[in-house]
């Protein structure tokens, strides 16, 4: 086997940065007679890491590990997704919520221990993956959840915003919205069959977490080939603070303006002014088209449902 250990020196703060080469030592030390070949590849760009992933495949690639968070994992899914090559992801960023779907250990050195476990004992998992079409993406994978509306809108401020740093920008990005609260006009297409409505926002789930661990699709698998939907309808800043405490352990979705439902492929739109945002990354704004591809990515270890 051979394999790139990928990280992206900034992401979480530097920690990613920090543990890498403790994730390559592990690897070379416990699993040597497995990988018979492995590089660690520092990128600090996403057109660095499409441009040397390319160069690494080209030499024969089996497996990417990457260090670092949604973001990273986000291009790891990418690269191996086309290329039919397992991914690891060992946790160092910020989200981390496709580590915790794939059962890895919040600490990033105890994840790369895990990992060692799941190579010897050849522990490898088909998982469904979300593909992009249409404009502004192209075709595009995601692996976790696509979202659009007062979330992405935090995002979208967020990422305006040069200070504060650190959680508490996104604190103050979310007072800022839930101001300017208003609900939007809203198509939504599964699986062929049309609704229309106001809507506060939605998000199409591979897997269950976003944002960190909130669990906004609470029964996502991302093994059974459908997306879930959490659709919330139009709703006030009351309702919205009422939701909040539901958040962290899934009964959001008991809220009389929370719908949910499955479906294979989606479509979201009519350009509204709603931008989305799919494993954190920004994709453009609506309309959207995602289809469900079951198996679609080879990953080391197994899902979990927590």
């Amino acid at each position: 086997m051979r394999a790139a250990v990928v990280v992206h020196p900034a992401s979480g703060r530097g920690r990613a940065g920090r543990v890498a080469d403790i994730v390559a030592t592990r690897l070379q030390d416990q699993v040597g007679d497995l990988i018979t070949d492995l590089v660690t590849v520092r990128v600090n760009t996403v057109e660095e890491s499409r441009r040397l992933m390319g160069r690494a495949h080209d030499a024969g690639l089996d497996l990417v590990v990457v260090v670092g968070g949604d973001g990273s994992a986000h291009q790891g899914v990418q690269f191996c997704a086309e290329r039919d090559v397992a991914l690891a992801v060992i946790p160092a960023g910020t989200g981390n919520d496709l580590a915790r779907t794939l059962g890895a250990p919040a600490d990033p050195v105890a994840a790369a221990d895990a990992l060692v476990e799941d190579l010897l004992a050849d522990r490898f998992t088909r998982i469904d993956l979300g593909r992009i079409e249409g404009e502004p993406a192209g075709s595009r994978w995601f692996a976790g959840v696509l979202c659009a509306g007062f979330d992405s809108a935090v995002n979208e401020r967020a990422n305006r915003m040069r200070w504060p740093s650190g959680p508490r920008r996104y604190d103050l990005a979310i007072v800022a919205e839930m101001a300017r609260l208003r609900p939007g006009r809203l198509t939504v297409e599964q699986d062929g069959v049309r609704t229309e409505g106001e809507a506060t926002q939605i998000a199409v789930g591979n897997i269950r977490h976003y944002g960190g661990g909130i669990p906004i699709c609470p029964a996502a698998d991302p093994t059974d080939g459908l997306f879930d939907l959490t659709l919330v309808g139009p709703a006030s800043r009351l309702d919205l603070v009422r939701m909040l405490p539901g958040l962290r352990t899934g009964r959001h979705v008991e809220h009389p303006a929370v719908t949910t439902s499955r479906a294979g492929r989606v479509r979201l739109g009519e350009a509204n002014g709603w931008v989305a945002y799919a494993d954190g990354e920004r994709i453009g704004p609506l309309p959207v088209e995602v289809t469900c591809v079951p198996k679609a990515l080879n990953v080391v270890g197994r899902v979990v449902s927590d």
